[in-house]
């Protein structure tokens, strides 16, 4: 039997929210929505983005996906409190970007950063015998120090990552590449101030962006809803609330959860090269 009542994607917005940082949950999740979108055949897109950035590769996928999805329909990027590092990169695939003027975004730039234990292990006398095929093959070891030719391909492949940040920027922003390294050092700074530097279009709220969203559609900003595409949950978990302790407690305080969570990010990313923003 064919369910006749068929929902109007064609005059709804589809809305997608990014939030937390960025890594390959994230990267499947929004991969996965676009596809989505594009087989419903959506007008518009609203792109809600509440991140301090992540890895640079889930970063780079989904812009790429944005970039291809924006020649088929309208884009609209939402900056909430925070889009940073990755967030704007992610942004900036968006035909168009609206901030609140308190936003904190910016932290154009790249991370890279491991941790030492060295002394530490000499305390408690743990040292590690390593058996290696080349002399970089154990970089960012946790047992030693750098070597200063290892800070050096280290800095290279920042500085590279670094150049793809400002070019893509430059880019989706129409701004000179010069123009974007003059405030891409790392700092961070208002939507408001984003507006001046040319990163962002407009201030003001997602609502301000739905609104533009459905204008630039063809919609009426009055009836234009969003459908927002999430995650879907699995079939056990609609009905059983938590399977273990844990999953309760982590369920049942959201500040928790966010810990945990930023703690796995921690550890899944030691090592590897971020547009992150980093307090």
């Amino acid at each position: 039997m064919v369910w006749p009542f068929k929902p109007r994607y064609r005059k709804q917005i589809a809305r997608i929210e990014i939030t937390g940082a960025i890594g390959s949950a994230t990267r499947k999740r929004v991969l996965e929505a676009l596809k989505t979108i594009e087989e419903r055949k959506f007008p518009a897109l609203l792109l809600r983005i509440d991140s301090p950035g992540g890895t640079v590769g889930d970063s780079q996928e989904i812009y790429s996906a944005l970039k291809r999805l924006r020649e088929k329909i309208k884009i609209v990027a939402s900056f909430g409190n925070i889009s940073a590092s990755g967030g704007v990169y992610i942004g900036v695939g968006a035909e168009h970007i609206v901030a609140n003027p308190g936003t904190i975004t910016g932290s154009i730039g790249v991370i890279l950063r491991g941790n030492n234990l060295e002394r530490l292990l000499e305390k408690i006398g743990v040292s590690f015998k390593v058996i290696k095929s080349g002399p970089y093959k154990d970089i960012l070891s946790f047992d030693r120090e750098l070597t200063a030719p290892e800070q050096t391909i280290l800095q290279e492949l920042i500085d590279v990552s670094y150049q793809q940040f400002v070019q893509t920027v430059a880019e989706g922003r129409n701004l000179a590449v010069e123009t974007v390294k003059s405030f891409a050092d790392g700092r961070i700074f208002t939507g408001q101030q984003a507006l001046e530097l040319g990163v962002v279009d407009r201030l003001g709220s997602e609502e301000d962006a739905r609104c533009w969203a459905a204008e630039l559609a063809g919609l009426d900003p009055e009836k234009a809803q969003c459908f927002t595409l999430e995650e879907p949950k699995s079939f056990g978990s609609r009905f059983l609330p938590g399977r273990s302790q844990l999953t309760f407690a982590l369920s049942s305080s959201p500040g928790l959860k966010s810990g945990a969570d930023w703690l796995e990010f921690e550890l899944a990313t030691s090592g590897l090269p971020l547009w992150l923003y980093r307090p």
